[in-house]
C-alpha cells in the first residue's frame, strides 16, 4: 500500500502546472507581452524594461532556464494589466518576483519530498533568477523602523484630513501603496508587512 500511495503522490506532483512545461509562455504570448506597455500612456517600470532587454540576450544565448523565467513575468504582468490592478512600478514589479520566487521555492521543497531532485534543482534556479531580478531594481531598501515612521506620518495625515473609524486602514494601505505617487512607490518593501503593521497601527 506504501508503494502505491508514494506513486499517487508523485503523479499528482508530475501533474502540477507548475512544475509542467505548459508553465511558461509560449512565443505567441510573449509578441503580445511585448506589446503590452507599447501602446499606453506611461512608460513601462525601469525593471521590466530590463526583463524585455535581458529576454532579446536570453534567447540569442539559448539560456533556456532563464528565458522561461523571464517569459514567465512578461506573461503575468500582462496579466495584470487587463486587471484593476496593473503593474506600473518597479515596487510592484518586485513584489510579483518575490512572490514567484517563492513559489518556486514551494514547488522545489515538494519536489524534494517525492524524490524529484531535478525538479525541485529546476525550481531552485528560477527561484534565483527571479531574486536575481528583484535585487537589482534601483528601489530603496528601508528599515522596519523608518516603514513604521511611514505609517505613523501617513495616518497623522488621514486624521488630520478627518478620515477616522473603520475605513482608516483600507485608506492608509492605499495611500501608501498608491502607484508613483505614495510614500511606498519606490521603496523595496514586503506588502504583507506593511499589512500587518498598518493594522497594528490602527489598533493602536
Amino acid at each position: 500500500m506504501a508503494t502505491k500511495l508514494t506513486s499517487s503522490i508523485v503523479r499528482s506532483f508530475i501533474s502540477r502546472p507548475s512544475l509542467r512545461t505548459s508553465r511558461w509562455s509560449s512565443p505567441a504570448s510573449l509578441r503580445t507581452s511585448r506589446a503590452a506597455y507599447s501602446t499606453g500612456e506611461s512608460a513601462p517600470p525601469p525593471l521590466l524594461a530590463k526583463i524585455k532587454e535581458d529576454l532579446k540576450a536570453a534567447m540569442r544565448a539559448k539560456d533556456a532556464n532563464r528565458l522561461s523565467v523571464l517569459r514567465t513575468v512578461l506573461s503575468a504582468t500582462l496579466n495584470a494589466s487587463k486587471t484593476d490592478k496593473p503593474i506600473e512600478t518597479d515596487a510592484q514589479l518586485v513584489q510579483l518576483l518575490k512572490k514567484s520566487a517563492d513559489k518556486s521555492k514551494e514547488a522545489a521543497e515538494e519536489a524534494r519530498k517525492v524524490g524529484r531532485g531535478d525538479l525541485a534543482e529546476k525550481e531552485e534556479a528560477q527561484a534565483s533568477i527571479l531574486l536575481e531580478y528583484a535585487g537589482s531594481s534601483s528601489l530603496k531598501q528601508i528599515s522596519e523602523e523608518e516603514l513604521q515612521s511611514l505609517i505613523a506620518a501617513a495616518k497623522d495625515k488621514l486624521l488630520a484630513e478627518g478620515h477616522d473609524g473603520g475605513k482608516l486602514r483600507g485608506l492608509l494601505m492605499k495611500e501608501l501603496l498608491q502607484p508613483n505617487a505614495g510614500p511606498l512607490a519606490d521603496v523595496a518593501v514586503d506588502k504583507q508587512l506593511v499589512a500587518k503593521l498598518v493594522l497594528k497601527s490602527c489598533s493602536a
